[in-house]
C-alpha cells in the first residue's frame, strides 16, 4: 500500500508543532520525534493500522543519523511511497527572542556556568547556529518556510497549501516581502523592485495595498513595472523547465519593494496568476500576513 509521508524537520523553535498539527488536522497520522534508525520500521508497519498519511517530524535530537535521511527517503520512494519535506527556518535573532519569551533550552545547548546574560546569549547562538550545519544536508532537499515573521495560524495555512501541490508537478511560491524586515531565507530567487514607482508617496493609495484596485490601476499605468514583470516572467519561463528535471519539487521567487505592501504585492500576483495555466503556483505576502513588528 503506497502511502503518502510528509518529514517535517528544520531549526528548533521554528514552529514545526505547529505544522505537525496542521498536518493533523488534515488528515494525518503525525509522530514528533522519530529516530531515522526507525523510519523504515514504522512505515512498513503503517499499512496494517490503515494510515495512509504519515507526518513525521524529525530534528536535532537525533543528531547522530540525521545523515542517513535522505538516503532513508529515497528507499521509500523506491518502495512506491510518495514523500515531501518541509523545512522550517527562521532568522537567528527570530529564533533567539522565541527563547528568550517562553525560557525554553535549546536542545544542543551544554549545561554552562551562568556567570552572565552575555554568555547564556552566546551559547544559544552557538547552539543555533550548530543546528543549522547540521541540519543543512535535509535542508537542501526539502521546501523552505520561513517562519520569522508569521503568525502560527498563517504557518497552518501555508502548510495545508503545501501538501495540497501535485506531487509530481514543479509548485512556484511567489512571496512579497520588505527589505527593511530582511530577505525571506526561504528565497531561491530575489528580486528588487524598489525602483518601481512607489504608490507610498501617493497620499490616496498609502494605506492600501497591491491587492486594492486602485493601487493596481496605478503601477499598470507605468511601462516600467510592466517590464520587469514581462523580464522576471521571462528569465522564470527560461529555467524552470531545467528546475524540474533536476527534480526540484518547489522553487520559491521573493520579490521584494520598500514595505512589502504595494509594489511587490501587485507583482506577486500578477506573476502567480501568468503562472498559474502551466505550473502549480502559489502565492504569500510576508508582511500583509506577518505578526506586527
Amino acid at each position: 500500500m503506497a502511502l503518502d509521508i510528509v518529514l517535517i524537520t528544520g531549526m528548533s523553535g521554528s514552529g514545526k508543532s505547529v505544522a505537525l498539527h496542521a498536518l493533523e488536522d488534515a488528515g494525518f497520522f503525525c509522530v514528533d520525534n522519530l529516530p531515522p534508525d526507525l523510519l523504515l520500521q514504522f512505515v512498513s508497519l503503517e499499512p496494517h493500522q490503515r494510515a495512509p498519511r504519515l507526518a513525521i517530524a524529525m530534528d536535532a535530537r537525533s543528531a547522530r543519523s540525521l545523515d542517513t535521511v535522505p538516503t532513508l527517503l529515497k528507499t521509500l520512494q523506491a518502495q512506491g511511497h510518495r514523500t515531501s519535506t518541509l523545512f522550517l527556518d527562521a532568522t537567528t535573532d527570530t529564533l533567539m527572542r522565541r527563547y528568550s519569551e517562553t525560557r525554553r533550552k535549546h536542545p544542543l545547548s551544554q549545561q554552562l556556568p551562568t556567570d552572565s546574560a552575555q554568555d547564556m546569549s552566546r551559547a544559544l547562538v552557538d547552539a543555533i547556529e550548530l543546528e543549522r550545519n547540521m541540519l543543512s544536508n535535509l535542508r537542501e532537499h526539502a521546501h523552505v518556510i520561513d517562519t520569522s515573521l508569521i503568525r502560527a495560524s498563517q504557518l497552518q495555512s501555508y502548510v495545508k497549501e503545501v501538501i495540497s501541490s501535485p506531487a509530481q508537478q514543479l509548485t512556484l511560491v511567489f512571496e512579497s516581502f520588505a527589505f527593511k524586515r530582511g530577505v525571506p531565507v526561504d528565497a531561491d530567487y530575489v528580486f528588487d523592485v524598489r525602483m518601481l514607482p512607489n504608490p507610498h508617496y501617493e497620499p490616496a493609495l498609502r494605506e492600501l495595498t497591491g491587492l486594492d484596485l486602485p493601487v493596481q490601476d496605478f503601477l499598470h499605468s507605468h511601462d516600467e513595472v510592466a517590464r520587469m514583470l514581462n523580464e522576471i516572467a521571462g528569465f522564470l519561463q527560461q529555467w524552470l523547465q531545467a528546475l524540474a528535471r533536476d527534480h526540484r519539487s518547489y522553487v520559491t521567487v521573493a520579490i521584494g519593494c520598500t514595505g512589502g505592501q504595494h509594489r511587490s504585492v501587485y507583482l506577486v500576483e500578477q506573476l502567480a496568476r501568468r503562472f498559474a495555466s502551466d505550473w502549480h503556483a502559489l502565492k504569500r505576502h510576508r508582511e500583509l500576513d506577518a505578526d506586527a513588528p
